[in-house]
């Protein structure tokens, strides 16, 4: 107890071998946050971590204190916004909803020296799902890693030899503008809609490594559209914003499907930009496929965004509302038939 008031608290938690730069922060950004989130005050001393604040407060933030702790002592890196993360899902969830360091799955990309590991529960469960499955259908909002953790797979995959080839595929589908009148030829007009898998891609390799990779077609990015009459052996395949694909394009994906390939879906229910007549494949396939030996469907949601954290509120606000997410990274065309 502190000052003799009975509400408030002081609890001692022991961090030796404790990374203090880690655990704290540059410039005690971390102390900061933890300070913020759950209106205590933080006071790293020595080999103890020190909470002191209302009973109810301390209480709330010892699970999500202790568990930076742990991950300091491995020198499991770790952000303001991961410190936010932790605790909405302990809240939610209790102290089983936090993944412990040796549950972590650890993508190591030796090309860019990038470590990538899953940030929460749901991404921890998709990335196991990607492992032990040949076709995996992640389903889930902008912002939940769906498919920058997907593509870490492949190029880990890629690297390893477990295959021979990458192909990121998505469907080039409007939304809000006419290709039409886009400027360019057909690459040049396709090429906005890919940008993201291009994106990912340069994250987690060298530049000129992924420019050799594009040109002998190691890895190739296209349309959905021009998987048509393919045979995809030895291949680590992604289709991309699977929402926009018409359920004769899934279908022709999905029997493309060679020998030692892996598949990977994904998409965003509410954000579907085909026209309100036309059916999205990933709506059927999450209805049909489910229940098949060799294929998991993962759900993401809020609790999985490892955006700005303003992002997990955005995505509540719309939902509670009624209303359809807008398009990430383009206008969408409002569509309320599709929820």
């Amino acid at each position: 107890m502190t000052n003799g008031d009975p509400t408030m608290v002081e609890h001692r938690l022991d961090a030796e071998g404790v990374d203090h730069l880690m655990f704290a922060g540059v410039n005690d950004r971390h102390l900061q946050e933890i300070h913020r989130i759950f209106q205590i005050r933080v006071v790293l001393r020595g080999d103890q971590v020190i909470l002191s604040g209302p009973l109810e407060h301390v209480e709330r933030a010892v699970g999500v204190v202790q568990h930076l702790i742990e991950l300091a002592r491995l020198r499991a890196p770790f952000d303001t916004h991961d410190i936010a993360r932790f605790a909405e899902s302990f809240d939610v969830l209790g102290a089983g909803g936090m993944i412990s360091p040796d549950q972590e799955m650890r993508i190591a990309l030796p090309g860019s020296k990038k470590v990538i590991s899953p940030k929460s529960d749901g991404q921890r469960r998709y990335l196991e799902a990607i492992g032990a499955h040949d076709i995996v259908i992640g389903i889930g909002p902008a912002g939940t890693g769906k498919t920058y953790l997907a593509v870490a797979m492949a190029v880990d995959a890629l690297y390893k030899k477990r295959v021979k080839r990458i192909i990121l595929a998505r469907p080039a589908v409007e939304a809000g503008e006419n290709l039409g009148f886009l400027p360019g030829d057909l690459q040049e007009k396709v090429d906005p809609y890919l940008r993201p898998l291009y994106d990912a891609l340069e994250d987690m390799m060298p530049a000129d490594r992924v420019r050799r990779a594009l040109e002998d077609r190691t890895i190739e990015i296209a349309p959905l559209a021009y998987m048509r009459g393919r045979t995809l052996s030895d291949a680590f395949v992604i289709l991309d914003e699977a929402q926009n694909a018409t359920t004769a394009q899934m279908k022709m994906f999905l029997t493309r499907l060679g020998l030692n390939s892996r598949v990977v879906i994904t998409g965003d229910k509410t954000q579907i930009d085909l026209p309100r007549s036309v059916d999205s494949g990933l709506l059927q396939v999450e209805r049909i496929l489910s229940g098949i030996e060799g294929i998991a469907i993962v759900y993401l949601d809020a609790m999985d965004v490892i955006r700005h954290r303003l992002v997990k509120d955005i995505i509540r606000a719309y939902a509670e509302a009624g209303v359809e997410q807008d398009h990430d990274d383009a206008a969408d065309v409002p569509n309320p038939e599709r929820r």
